[in-house]
């Protein structure tokens, strides 16, 4: 029988406790997070004592002072660490979008390497059983957008897990955009792929801990054995750059931090016949094709989108879409980040787009569809909505995932 998710918050944050009596103060929380991974540290490793342990990460996964913790761990003789698996992108990151480094031995370490991308069910399960480990640990940045993949590693990783016998933990990190709330709008399971396997809000607002607790509480059709080592010093209302932690690229087009701010909203640009930077020095945050002028961004600026400034922008991407070729069209500055909603603007891009550039258009496999979780966003606005009508039209869904969010939420 399925437990209830108080029970399962319960039973799966065990680890958590053993880093609860010695966290900070709210003054010294606020000026040191510590991650999962440093609390873990903190116990001798407790949770994985005994235990033959794979870990799932890529070049994200790194202390405060920028090594690897496949190698701290490596090294450290209370944790006995016998396989890596890297996810889309490969545990050290060298692949572009789509790809990955397949199977290998890390030549630092000589661990082990598996390929988990695009592996799911049975055939990770039976991976997982070769590698022959106990237990598997995650600890990857994530950075909030349902259409990350990461998460969907996470999601993929637990059920196999299960399949398999094995224990999971999950190591965790800040949501780098903040946790203050979900945005956007929910994927409908019909529009399940790798971007999105479940009903999810577009902008999660969540941590990968908080997601692991509500994949096992709601989703998954039997749960892993879960354990999440939680961060301390961790405020929902803050921003990556408040901690002191290093910025290392969670795939090859996500640069910065201002990168993960825009994400969750400009990604749709994936969908359409546009380049959403990919190929320049600011991905996601310039946006255009040939034949657009400074028509969009005067169009999207008289919105008067709160927390955001655009500019009239040139650029020649050197890879993807408009390769070599120079294309205009808007870079986003964002001023107040606290402000600024990125869904509600990635919208308002498309629907200012369609409206100036009469060669607008979505890619031919609808993939606008799978990003969104639904036909409602290209329907409305090939019907003409406004972007407050597009946006109205997810609130009820939205509502109804915020409510269920809300019962596995670990920080303030």
């Amino acid at each position: 029988m399925r437990l209830s998710r108080r029970a399962l918050l319960a039973a799966t944050t065990a680890a958590a406790s053993l880093t609860t009596a010695s966290e900070a103060s709210g003054a010294e929380r606020r000026r040191h997070l510590r991650t999962g991974f440093e609390n873990l540290v903190t116990t001798g490793y407790a949770p994985l004592r005994g235990q033959r342990i794979g870990i799932v990460t890529n070049p994200t996964g790194v202390t405060r002072d920028a090594r690897h913790i496949v190698d701290v761990m490596h090294a450290d003789d209370r944790v006995n660490l016998e396989a890596v698996f890297g996810p889309e992108h490969g545990f050290r990151g060298t692949a572009q979008a789509g790809g990955s480094e397949g199977r290998y031995d890390d030549p630092a370490t000589g661990l082990p390497v598996y390929d988990t991308y695009l592996k799911s069910g049975r055939p990770l399960a039976d991976i997982f059983t070769a590698s022959g480990v106990d237990t598997i640990v995650f600890d990857i940045q994530d950075v909030g957008a349902r259409f990350y993949t990461y998460i969907w590693t996470l999601y993929d990783c637990m059920e196999a897990a299960q399949l398999a016998g094995k224990r999971f933990v999950v190591l965790d990190r800040p949501n780098p955009v903040t946790g203050r709330a979900a945005q956007g709008p929910v994927l409908h399971k019909e529009f399940a792929t790798f971007v999105g396997r479940q009903p999810v809000s577009q902008a999660h607002g969540m941590t990968v801990a908080e997601l692991a607790l509500l994949f096992n509480g709601e989703f998954l059709t039997t749960p892993v054995a879960l354990e999440t080592v939680r961060m301390t010093g961790w405020r929902r209302s803050e921003f990556y750059d408040a901690w002191g932690l290093p910025w290392v690229p969670p795939s090859p087009n996500m640069p910065t931090p201002d990168t993960a701010l825009v994400y969750s909203g400009t990604c749709l640009f994936e969908g359409t016949n546009l380049s959403e930077g990919r190929g320049t020095t600011r991905p996601f945050e310039l946006l255009g094709a040939e034949g657009i002028d400074g028509r969009w961004a005067a169009a999207v600026s008289e919105l008067d989108l709160p927390g955001v400034h655009f500019r009239e922008a040139y650029f020649a991407p050197t890879f993807s879409k408009f390769q070599g070729r120079t294309v205009g069209g808007v870079q986003i500055h964002v001023h107040d980040r606290a402000a600024y909603d990125p869904v509600r603007t990635g919208i308002a891009l498309l629907v200012t787009a369609k409206k100036v550039w009469s060669g607008f258009g979505w890619r031919p496999d609808n993939w606008i569809d799978k990003l969104t979780g639904s036909t409602r966003v290209r329907t409305m606005i090939d019907a003409g909505a406004s972007a407050d009508e597009v946006v109205a039209g997810w609130q009820q869904e939205l509502a109804a995932f915020r409510r269920m969010r809300g019962e596995y939420l670990l920080y303030k």
